[in-house]
């Protein structure tokens, strides 16, 4: 589903009655304005993730493919490293077990399988606020923003300039930078996407919530390694 324009994913959403984009969807949407991701793909059985993981190879992580479930974590839908096709067989059932334990009515679709990459993790998200309108936050991502919330702010749209000063108001700046064993995150690339997700909120007023997390920062690259959009309803955006 790469590179179809937002307006027509939301489009199709909001027509289904939905306001949460499926990973799948908020893949193609970012993809679409430049964000990169980690080498995955879909699969709707057991013998797709298979032979998918075998293609990306391993190790890999999967995750459970459903609109109704947005907290993957909580149902225990993410599985991480995983090293072989022993490994992927009780994954997918263990994984399939615990969603009709803990969601019976959730659809499912399947599963997403994914390269595992190791990086300085980030997050940048997106949150509206009913008297600025949206805002965008920045900082350390994965077990980082929830246990420290080490995280910047500021209301869209951005200038450079603001994106700039986001990442140097963390604590955690000197992680980015590179210290204690850490790889230097590429700044650049950083301002590079947060002024991405400024233009792309701005543009599609529709946006609710947003957050890219974590955003992994490697060899001087960035890969979004899972995101999430939430749309306003219909009413909402009267």
């Amino acid at each position: 589903m790469a590179g179809i324009e937002a307006s027509e994913v939301f489009g199709k959403v909001l027509a289904e009655g939905r306001t949460v984009l499926s990973l799948d969807e908020a893949r193609s949407v970012l993809e679409s304005i430049g964000i990169k991701f980690n080498a995955y793909g879909f699969a709707g059985n057991l013998e797709e993730a298979i032979q998918l993981s075998r293609k990306i190879g391993y190790p890999v992580a999967m995750k459970i493919v459903s609109p109704d479930i947005i907290h993957k974590t909580e149902v225990g839908g993410v599985k991480l490293y995983l090293q072989s096709e022993l490994d992927i067989v009780h994954a997918y059932e263990q994984m399939m077990e615990n969603v009709r334990k803990l969601m019976p009515n959730a659809r499912v679709l399947g599963v997403s399988v994914e390269e595992m990459l190791r990086g300085t993790e980030l997050v940048i998200g997106v949150t509206r606020d009913e008297q600025f309108g949206p805002m965008l936050m920045f900082g350390l991502g994965g077990i980082w923003v929830e246990i420290y919330k080490d995280v910047s702010f500021r209301i869209i749209p951005l200038e450079r300039v603001d994106a700039w000063e986001m990442i140097h108001e963390i604590k955690g700046i000197e992680i980015i930078e590179g210290a204690r064993g850490f790889e230097p995150v590429n700044k650049k690339k950083v301002v590079d996407y947060i002024m991405k997700v400024s233009s792309f909120v701005e543009k599609h007023q529709e946006i609710e919530e947003m957050d890219i997390n974590p955003l992994m920062g490697i060899r001087g690259d960035l890969y979004a390694i899972d995101a999430r959009i939430i749309l306003r309803g219909r009413e909402e955006q009267k």
